[in-house]
């Protein structure tokens, strides 16, 4: 019987055999390198790159290495310069390197699951593309793979290469289609150790969190809600207003079997009185992802341009790049920088009016960080013509209506506002949100809005919601309490992890450089039934490091501390073993 073979991350125990094994390969072999009497090769980038490692128990068979963008420098550097490859100047492009099997196992499956492996790693880590060198004798299996070349050939030692590169969600597409049968085989015989999981979904996008799965999503097993907490959703810790309740739960049969006011006329006329705008600049919608869809699909096609802020909820990028196929570029928020919109350098993106669509969410998930309203209005109102706008206030509720930009929207045509009443109202069970816009656009918008788009649960808390202004405004400012407090303990729990607050209701967890992966520390926590948000697949700019924490109540938040406290303790623990094995060796 066949040994199963193992897929995991290097440790500093095989750096020896990974240089012995170069040096095989790449200098005697290939003799891309002089041989050296130390038989081995050593990169110049080793330090700084991943190394993924396949194995059958303790005989390594093969490596391959992936070179993060947060490095600053690539393989490819010693051969070419940027304006020659400027692709290698884009914030999102991984590397992949040095794909390097054992002479014996190059039959197998080693080189094939290497590759994917790298390929999932990448994506984790919220790579958008990849590039790579490949010889120019195996072109057709590159093909194969679904890289394609990019026109540069470079010469190493005694060896042609062709320089080739992938978008990373049609090469995942690509294998989950064209080679599932293989992978299907290699899921069944392999033993997978990576902070990744071997597949992902369809459309490789998490909506929400992971935190129902382990509750049930058949609604069987419902009483293990008391026992999970779910700090991976930005769902709101406290109920609705009193009367929200109240009104939910006065008839529950008749609320189940009556149908609701077609068009939701009592909550348009409730939003129109307590946001002091007009009825006929408001549409409503089953929750903000609803808006988002009906919009966005009627005004964007796959010959669309459209900007997305980066770091950025997730949603955005799936609809406009997954679900309608748009050309979608990033504007990059910086972390030197605070996460902040430059509104300089934003007008400096947008003026040449290339755009279709700018996409705000302000404040910001995931990064907390709020754009000043009038910074804002004054970029949009620079801008061409011809672009629009779609500002996500989901979070404003806790910044102050004063910096909703709604009344901006809705008598200028550029421009929609679109709010959730999940966050800020806790009304994310019944899926309620509305979107401000100018006559025009809002009528425009109701006419291919269903029928009953809000159900009558909906319609009934949302109202009785938005009459309870001053029971939502304490339970806010309790929200910045918990959170500081929170923050507080997690700093206490680690030095060497930074705490960041938003000005909502999370906060970010970034762990050190060299330590453990945000995946790992949410794996972790999960044992625990503690559940925390990777945003390492948002943004190579969390570098594979950041988590999401959801502020929850006082006694949820005790427990989110305990577990990445006992986490944090097992990983530093382990990562201590690996390394004094590796010094032994």
């Amino acid at each position: 019987m066949s040994r199963p073979l193992t897929l995991r991350s290097a440790g500093v125990d095989d750096m020896p055999w990974i240089h012995e094994l170069r040096h095989r390969v790449y200098a005697q072999e290939l003799g891309q390198h002089p041989p050296n009497t130390e038989g081995r090769l050593v990169d110049g980038l080793d330090g700084e790159n991943v190394y993924l490692v396949a194995a059958r128990d303790a005989d390594r068979v093969g490596f391959v290495s992936v070179t993060p963008p947060w490095v600053g420098r690539y393989g490819l550097d010693k051969y070419l310069t940027r304006s020659e490859l400027p692709l290698l100047d884009e914030a999102d492009v991984f590397e992949v390197r040095l794909l390097t099997v054992e002479p014996d196992a190059r039959s197998g499956a080693a080189g094939a699951a290497l590759m994917y492996a790298a390929l999932r790693w990448i994506a984790s880590r919220g790579g958008r593309r990849v590039v790579a060198m490949g010889r120019s004798d195996l072109i057709g299996m590159y093909r194969a793979a679904g890289l394609r070349p990019v026109g540069r050939t470079v010469r190493s030692g005694a060896v042609d290469f062709e320089v080739l590169t992938a978008d990373v969600t049609e090469l995942s597409r690509y294998a989950a289609g064209r080679h599932a049968p293989a992978l299907a085989r290699l899921a069944g015989g392999v033993d997978w150790r990576l902070d990744v999981p071997f597949a992902t979904g369809p459309d490789g996008c998490e909506h929400g969190g992971a935190s129902f799965t382990a509750i049930g999503a058949d609604f069987r097993t419902l009483d293990r809600r008391r026992e999970v907490v779910t700090a991976d959703v930005l769902d709101a810790w406290f109920p609705p207003a009193p009367g929200a309740l109240a009104v939910l739960r006065e008839d529950a049969g008749w609320i189940a079997r009556t149908s609701p006011p077609t068009g939701a006329e009592g909550v348009l006329a409730e939003l129109a009185a307590v946001r002091g705008l007009p009825p006929e600049t408001l549409a409503v919608g089953s929750g903000s992802s609803d808006l988002i869809f009906r919009a966005f699909g009627r005004w964007l096609t796959p010959a669309g341009r459209v900007l997305l802020m980066d770091p950025g909820y997730g949603e955005y990028a799936h609809v406009t790049e997954r679900v309608i196929g748009c050309r979608v570029d990033r504007f990059r928020l910086r972390r030197e920088e605070g996460w902040r919109i430059d509104p300089v350098r934003l007008s400096a993106v947008v003026a040449d009016g290339s755009y279709d669509l700018v996409v705000v969410v302000n404040p910001n998930n995931p990064t907390g960080r709020h754009a000043p309203a009038a910074e804002l209005a004054a970029v949009i109102a620079a801008a061409p013509s011809r672009t629009r706008w779609w500002i996500d206030e989901a979070y404003l509720g806790y910044v102050g209506a004063a910096e909703s930009l709604a009344s901006f929207a809705a008598r200028d045509p550029r421009v929609v506002v679109c709010t959730s009443m999940s966050k800020t109202y806790a009304l994310s069970g019944v899926r309620a949100a509305y979107l401000v816009a100018e006559p025009g656009t809002a009528a425009e918008l109701r006419r291919w809005t269903p029928p009953w788009a809000m159900s009558l649960p909906a319609q009934l808390a949302a109202v009785a919601a938005l009459r309870d202004p001053g029971y939502y405004a304490g339970r806010l400012r309790r929200t910045h309490e918990l959170r500081a407090e929170l923050a507080g303990e997690l700093a206490a729990v680690d030095a060497s992890v930074t705490v960041d607050e938003s000005v909502a209701n999370f906060l970010t967890v970034t762990l050190p450089p060299g330590g453990p992966s945000a995946a790992s520390l949410v794996a972790q926590c999960r044992l625990q039934g503690v559940y925390l948000r990777d945003l390492s697949p948002l943004s190579p700019a969390y570098e594979g490091r950041t988590v999401r924490i959801a502020v929850r109540d006082t006694a949820e938040n005790a427990r989110i501390v305990d577990a990445c406290r006992a986490a944090l303790s097992q990983l530093h623990a382990t990562a201590a073993t690996l390394t004094a094995t590796g010094a032994a060796q």
